[in-house]
């Protein structure tokens, strides 16, 4: 019914992943597996309805009807078990703007502020750039029955919350090393959140993008009405819309949502572009099965992926995302420092990946993947990097 594995010609789109890549990676013909969008074409639901917009030939301002909110109510109701009220849902410019107008809306100069490396790094550069002070509290990396997996350090983050730490930046699913949490791992954030009067800001943009046999639990299905909460979502990740640039922020403190919306009345941001609000409701609303099919091909990409990985990298041990399309590589056995690593993968390997350093310090020695691509060019890319540069390797140099 949905075919991912058809290419689509994504060169000379102005797309930052494929027409960007020569200016970031410093040379043309890689194969981009960086940047966490898709390359699969959108909802056929959410192409139709954006095509029809676009026919009617005035693109004014355009007032947020009561469906929109209601659509994301709607999704998330069938999806999670989770109905916010209307009243408690902010609409956003994105989940990275989001999360400096938070970092901006609860904290001061000075103040502290807790990632969980290795993470995404605009959660770092907002800290940074709002004269914060960014508090580490690093993920703790285990190995059980031979298989890589992370942990949050919540003893870590006790004593980082004890010691005056005002927010605290969930992501949850984990960009970039796919970790989806538990019940009682969200549970006891939520204790020493409420113990050291932590503001939590949690990121659930991936929250969709769970494989088959993981579960993702919103935070706030297990927080308390009066917790200092607040939950950014978007239909972005979920159905390939990063460009329409719109998400939400949801949060049942009153006065918690009323420091976020005077922050972006500051910014004189309007929810009211036209394509924006008619890509989300074609999304939520008609987007389910699309991405139920998704779920199942990216599974499969996962799988293989994972052992062609293991079969044809030496030296390189992936560990097994349980949400997000991104794969999250450990090559510190290849013996490379992190600027001679991504050199090797592109110069050698042909192919453009994310550098772990800048996820954080944690990820020294280790690559992102992103896996949202067509099958067969994904595990092409593997082969000839395989076939190509690993040959040393084989030989036990």
């Amino acid at each position: 019914m949905f075919d991912f594995d058809c290419p689509v010609e994504r060169r000379h789109t102005d797309s930052e992943k494929w027409d960007g890549c020569a200016t970031r990676f410093g040379r043309s013909g890689l194969v981009p597996l960086w940047v966490a969008d898709m390359d699969f074409s959108a909802p056929p639901a959410v192409v139709q309805a954006l095509v029809e917009r676009a026919r009617h030939p005035v693109y004014g301002y355009t007032m947020v009807n009561d469906d929109v909110l209601h659509s994301l109510i709607d999704w998330l109701q069938a999806r999670f078990d989770w109905q916010p009220a209307p009243r408690h849902i902010v609409l956003a410019p994105g989940v990275v703007p989001s999360i400096h107008a938070a970092v901006q809306a609860y904290t001061l100069p000075g103040d502290g502020v807790i990632v969980q490396t290795p993470v995404y790094a605009p959660f770092m550069q907002a800290v940074r750039t709002l004269g914060r002070s960014i508090l580490e509290n690093p993920l703790i990396l285990r190995e059980t029955a031979g298989r890589l997996h992370y942990e949050m350090d919540l003893a870590g983050l006790e004593q980082l919350a004890r010691q005056g730490a005002r927010m605290l930046l969930l992501c949850s699913p984990h960009n970039p090393v796919g970790r989806v949490w538990r019940e009682d791992e969200l549970r006891d954030v939520l204790v020493i959140a409420r113990r050291y009067g932590l503001v939590v800001f949690a990121d659930e943009i991936h929250a969709d993008l769970v494989y088959p046999g993981e579960r993702q639990i919103p935070l706030a299905t297990l927080a308390s009405e009066d917790d200092q909460l607040l939950t950014a979502v978007a239909p972005s990740k979920t159905f390939n819309l990063p460009g329409l640039g719109l998400s939400a922020v949801i949060a049942s403190d009153p006065l918690l949502q009323e420091k976020f919306r005077h922050v972006l009345t500051g910014w004189h941001w309007s929810a009211g572009n036209p394509f924006s609000l008619t890509g989300w409701m074609a999304a939520y609303r008609h987007g389910a099965a699309w991405l139920d099919a998704l779920l199942v091909y990216l599974q499969r990409n996962r799988d293989d992926a994972a052992a062609a990985i293991v079969e044809q990298w030496p030296g390189v041990r992936p560990v097994l995302p349980q949400g997000t399309v991104l794969m999250w590589l450990d090559c510190r056995q290849l013996g490379m420092d992190d600027a001679a690593l991504q050199h090797w993968f592109v110069h050698h390997c042909g192919l453009a990946l994310s550098p772990g350093i800048l996820f954080g310090a944690p990820g020294r020695g280790f690559m992102r993947l992103n896996l949202a691509t067509p099958r067969q060019r994904l595990l092409q890319a593997i082969e000839q990097c395989g076939r190509v540069a690993f040959p040393s390797f084989r030989q036990g140099c």
